[in-house]
């Protein structure tokens, strides 16, 4: 009996879920869902409001600036003050933005005030993903046995990654259905109301660790300057090209499919990279350590290539499908390598810094992306605007290759609790 109750109480430190708690998953993966609704319910509510497509791509272009421009200084905040008070502002003015928003759009206000409403609706998001990943990485590295930390790190930037490829195949999904039962309005309106209630839930979850005093601020964070050295720049580059693998296969896929008059089916069929996407990167959590996190950047890089140099040749939907297909087997590890890079190579004390850096590397790179697609594709044609994605994968390889020269064989970084050296 006595021996049964001291392996109880011994669990907990063991196991990730035990800290955590079953009810932190769901609510996590609920709160990140306006941000995935949120682009693209910008643009349905500007078109259905203001009659014109250029301006809705450009108001989304505005949400996706203010993210950038915004969303590592969140980061930062959630590092300084913690992610409570943090999330708690960030969420509560952003539901009132996106009420705002809807408001103007239907009124006469003139296009500057929409344009404004929508950068200010990017800059509050809060960063739902960075910072859920944040938190399972400090536990990992603070709460949890040292020689599982390496498979759990995996296992659990596998789950984040696969979580965000869920809730963006459903975000577009829930927008339409949305739209289409209710008004061009009710996407925003049902991105404000999770915002209010899931973000706030998880901001005031156990796992939200208390801020920190000026005192222990001065011993664990580290100097700002370590935010700037090349092997963390890299993968934020790395990540970018992602954001712009994205933008652009997205965008051209939708010019495909217009050019066969079935323009609302784009969604369905880039979902088959998503579901695939999803699919892998659970499965990296399976790969062995000798699959070195470097040798994975550049043979998933690779893939996405692959898949790519197939795409120019897609005259028809199934060679669209299949080139989809061969991209999702290196997209979704590829998003759970570079977040495995970023959570290793954070300095000490600001882990939420990096991950809303890469967080936001990822949605510039797609906004920037889908706007260059979008005017290639109305000037110069649908087949142009499919080599975009090519020149995005080439970028991977390239920075994967500058990845594989700033981390020498056998010095990959690890987590600890304490400083993570960067090579």
């Amino acid at each position: 009996m006595h021996e049964t109750e001291r392996r109880s109480a011994e669990q907990p430190s063991h196991s990730l879920i035990s800290r955590t708690g079953v009810a932190y998953y769901p609510i996590a993966l609920v709160a990140r869902l306006p941000f995935a609704m949120m682009v693209i319910g910008v643009l349905t509510l500007v078109v259905s409001a203001r009659g014109s497509v250029e301006l809705g791509g450009l108001n989304s272009a505005m949400v996706g600036l203010g993210i950038a421009c915004v969303g590592p200084l969140i980061g930062a905040a959630a590092d300084r003050f913690g992610q409570r008070p943090t999330l708690l502002i960030a969420g509560a003015v952003n539901s009132a933005l996106l009420g705002a928003l809807a408001w103007v759009a239907f009124s006469p206000a003139p296009t500057w005030v929409l344009f404004l409403t929508s950068f200010a609706v990017g800059a509050t998001v809060p960063q739902i993903s960075p910072m859920s990943r944040s938190r399972l990485v400090t536990i990992i590295a603070s709460e949890l046995p040292r020689q599982r930390r390496p498979r759990l790190l995996s296992t659990v930037l596998a789950y984040e990654s696969a979580a965000d490829e869920v809730i963006f195949v459903f975000g577009p999904v829930a927008v339409g259905a949305l739209a289409t039962t209710l008004g061009a309005w009710a996407p925003i309106a049902g991105a404000a109301i999770l915002t209010l209630c899931f973000v706030t839930a998880f901001a005031v979850h156990r796992t939200s660790a208390p801020a920190k005093s000026a005192e222990e601020r001065a011993a664990t964070l580290a100097p700002a300057s370590h935010l700037w050295r090349p092997a963390l720049l890299i993968t934020v580059f790395g990540i970018f090209t992602v954001g712009l693998f994205f933008g652009s296969m997205l965008t051209s896929l939708t010019s495909f499919m217009q050019d066969r008059g079935d323009a609302e089916s784009a969604g369905l069929v880039y979902g088959v990279m998503g579901i695939g996407s999803a699919i892998f990167a659970i499965g990296v959590a399976l790969l062995p350590a000798r699959f070195t996190l470097r040798a994975r950047w550049l043979v998933f890089a690779l893939m996405i290539l692959a898949g790519t140099a197939l795409l120019q040749t897609a005259d028809d939907l199934p060679r669209m499908l299949l080139s989809l297909a061969i991209m999702g087997i290196g997209i979704g590890p590829m998003l759970v390598t570079l977040y495995s890079f970023g959570a290793r190579r954070s300095p000490e004390g600001r882990s939420a810094t990096v991950m809303t850096m890469l967080g936001s590397g990822l949605m510039v790179g797609q906004s920037l992306a889908a706007a260059v697609t979008g005017v290639v594709s109305a000037d110069l044609g649908t087949r142009a605007a499919m080599v975009l994605p090519l020149v995005s994968a080439v970028l991977a390889v390239v920075a994967g290759v500058a990845n594989w020269v700033l981390t020498p064989a056998g010095r990959e970084p690890g987590i600890s609790t304490g400083p993570i050296e960067l090579d």
